[in-house]
């Protein structure tokens, strides 16, 4: 809307207003602003949580009871099998380690030096415990995916339910500078889907922008002028309302995008949903989610389990396949022991509005460097706040229609997993803050162990390096039994692979073999990912230590990465972030094998995928190998095979969006 500002008189005051109003770039794009309060509160701190505890305890001073406190007087059928389900994976885990961590001290030489030595059996100590939380997490995602779980959220109980008109959701998208043709195509998927069920009134959506390239948000708008021309167009489909919010003051990033919609409109929804940039779900999904609330009124949040689909790349359809076969055996495991106390995964999920502006805003935390400011990873704090506020978090994995991208590329993964480290580090710091349910504290524990583990993993390879470069030599011992070593290498390889076996398992039991290609392209496929994954698990181990160091020490890293989209890695941005590593890690080899080159074999599984870490990241990261596999039948999922409509759709839109930019491209070009 333009306009005229050369105006003959003066304007009275009321006009005045007016007319700034229309001014401003949000004025014709969003509904009127219906204000509320979503304030934080400060965090107590580490420490002080701690000591707060401590004084409690000596003085038996008793404060006014939690909703949590409240709920284990009278803890419901679900927490009394969730709390059996947790000391069970509690004693697998603690058995487990205990007899690994004793057959690899068994198997332990006599080693000069006896400090490092028992350094190194404390990191295999750790380091196992983490593995087996793991390979126990998809042990019991096994189980469900063949028996159920009588206990968790079921997207069946709620089939037929009439859908409440009054039951008011806001589906949200916060963006940032990202590819516009990619999301609004997403986007508009989705619309039509929620169109077609109907349920458009209950509906409205809204694109939350943050991006500050006058290039993109002028892409923006006209894109958001484009969707609602293009929904109108249908008469037979009621339009859903669709609003584009550009932000011009952009603090606390993603979760302070959130919160300013919140205080700007939360006040005129009951419920929304949050999707990312690359999110896409159905309309039979989105009302089933609404239902399911209705049906739950203790629910806080339900989160969907996302499945993996989009790019083509090698590397995308290898982490896509992974997700549907070992992926889908930890969110079932997770939904297993965590029931009520589950994930936010601050996408695909939906939210109930009033609570979540009472109870989740977030305060920066005090201090300086990489471990305090504003919350990165707010969604594990914004579940553990609706949780301490006696909310209950739910993941509902049988919920099909949600959808989201993997990255193209190794550095783009790299990228993102850059921001969760240093949000999940960060949020280590609230593990103690009072009133938090003791699954959340583990989530805190657990999301940074997650990134530790791998500078303790270089720690536990260097040590057995510096072990036998420090004079002794792993002989026969005829003190060690046979069985013994069989047994170590039993441990280890089962807890490394049997997850993956179990994920193949599940599908031929199930007789799902024929939608992964059949039998044999399930087994081929299986084998191409375990490759690439072995393959580029040590780039990221030594990627995630250098993220970890930077977190801790708030040193800035500048690390590049190709936008969203799968335009394939060059050879000079692939070697300008991989070959430090190569060098690196060649120049250690030189020194190793000058010493003893015996040595080189603590290397050998570290060290040649870093050599080969530039080449393998640019032949994933494009698009006509990828393709090439998948019309070999590698790697083929589901979703590949019979596309949902949605999905058929947003690729349609996508390639309709795309040609004008492909165009240009030419031109200049040309």
């Amino acid at each position: 809307m333009r306009i005229q500002n050369a105006t003959p008189f003066r304007r009275p005051r009321a006009a005045r207003s007016l007319l700034r109003e229309e001014r401003h770039p949000n004025a014709v794009t969003a509904p009127p602003v219906n204000r509320g309060s979503m304030a934080p509160l400060p965090w107590r701190g580490f420490w002080n949580s701690v000591g707060a505890v401590l004084l409690s305890a000596v003085t038996r001073r008793r404060s006014t009871p939690t909703p949590l406190e409240l709920e284990r007087k009278s803890p419901e059928a679900w927490q009394r099998a969730a709390n059996a389900r947790r000391l069970t994976f509690l004693l697998l885990t603690i058995v487990t380690t205990a007899i690994a961590t004793t057959l690899f001290a068994g198997v332990q030489p006599d080693y000069d030096s006896a400090w490092l030595q028992y350094g190194q059996i404390a990191l295999f100590a750790v380091l196992s415990a983490w593995v087996v939380t793991g390979f126990t997490t998809a042990l019991m995602g096994f189980w469900v995916s063949l028996r159920g779980d009588a206990h968790t959220l079921s997207s069946k109980e709620v089939q037929g339910h009439a859908m409440n008109p009054d039951a008011r959701t806001a589906i949200i998208m916060p963006i940032c500078n990202e590819d516009v043709s990619t999301v609004f195509a997403g986007l508009r998927a989705t619309c039509e889907s929620v169109a077609a069920t109907g349920n458009s009134k209950v509906f409205d959506v809204f694109v939350l922008s943050d991006s500050y390239k006058p290039e993109i948000i002028s892409a923006e708008r006209a894109a958001w002028e484009d969707l609602r021309a293009a929904l109108a167009a249908n008469p037979e489909q009621p339009q859903i309302e669709v609003y584009y919010r550009l932000r011009t003051r952009r603090t606390h990033r993603k979760a302070g995008n959130v919160a300013d919609f919140c205080r700007r409109w939360g006040k005129d929804y009951k419920y929304m949903v949050v999707l990312d940039a690359d999110s896409v779900m159905s309309g039979d999904c989105l009302s089933t989610l609404v239902k399911l609330m209705e049906a739950h009124p203790k629910a806080g949040i339900i989160q969907t389990a996302t499945q993996s689909i989009g790019h083509a790349t090698l590397h995308a359809r290898s982490q896509q396949f992974a997700s549907r076969m070992t992926g889908r055996l930890f969110t079932l495991g997770m939904q297993f022991w965590q029931l009520g106390e589950s994930h936010y995964w601050g996408h695909n999920a939906i939210l109930r509005v009033e609570p979540f502006m009472k109870h989740c805003a977030l305060a920066p935390i005090e201090g300086t460097g990489g471990m305090s400011g504003g919350i990165m990873s707010h969604d594990f704090v914004e579940a553990a706040l609706m949780r301490r506020a006696g909310y209950q978090v739910w993941l509902v994995s049988d919920l099909a229609g949600s959808y989201e991208q993997q990255p193209p590329d190794l550095l783009s993964e790299l990228q993102r997993d850059r921001r969760w480290c240093q949000g999940n580090m960060q949020n280590f710091r609230l593990v103690a803050e009072p009133g938090l349910h003791r699954v959340h504290r583990a989530m805190f524990l657990t999301g940074a162990l997650s990134y530790v583990s791998a500078p303790l993993w270089l720690a536990f390879m260097t040590l057995g390096t510096a072990l036998w470069l420090s004079g002794s030599r792993l002989v026969q011992d005829f003190n060690v039994l046979p069985g013994e070593l069989m047994g170590l290498w039993a441990f280890t390889v089962s807890v490394l692979f049997l997850p993956r076996v179990l994920g193949i398992a599940a599908v031929l039991i199930k007789g799902e073999q024929r939608m992964f290609g059949g039998t044999w392209g399930l087994l081929k496929s299986s084998a191409l990912e375990s490759v690439l994954a072995i393959l580029q698990s040590p780039v990221r181990m030594l990627a995630h230590s250098l993220f970890v160091i930077t977190a801790l020490t708030g040193i800035k890293l500048d690390w590049k990465s190709p936008p969203r989209e799968a335009n394939g890695l060059g050879w000079k941005d692939s070697a300008a972030s991989l070959a430090p590593m190569s060098a690196v890690v060649a120049v250690l080899a030189a020194g190793i094998a000058a010493i003893d080159a015996s040595a080189l074999v603590w290397l050998l599984p570290v060290g040649l995928p870093l050599l080969l870490a530039i080449p393998v990241s640019v032949y994933t990261s494009h698009v006509e190998l990828g393709s090439a596999m998948r019309s070999r039948g590698f790697l083929l999922i589901p979703e590949e095979r019979w596309s949902p409509s949605v999905l058929r759709r947003a690729r349609l839109h996508a390639n309709r969006l795309s040609r004008p930019r492909l165009s240009a491209t030419a031109a200049a070009a040309a």
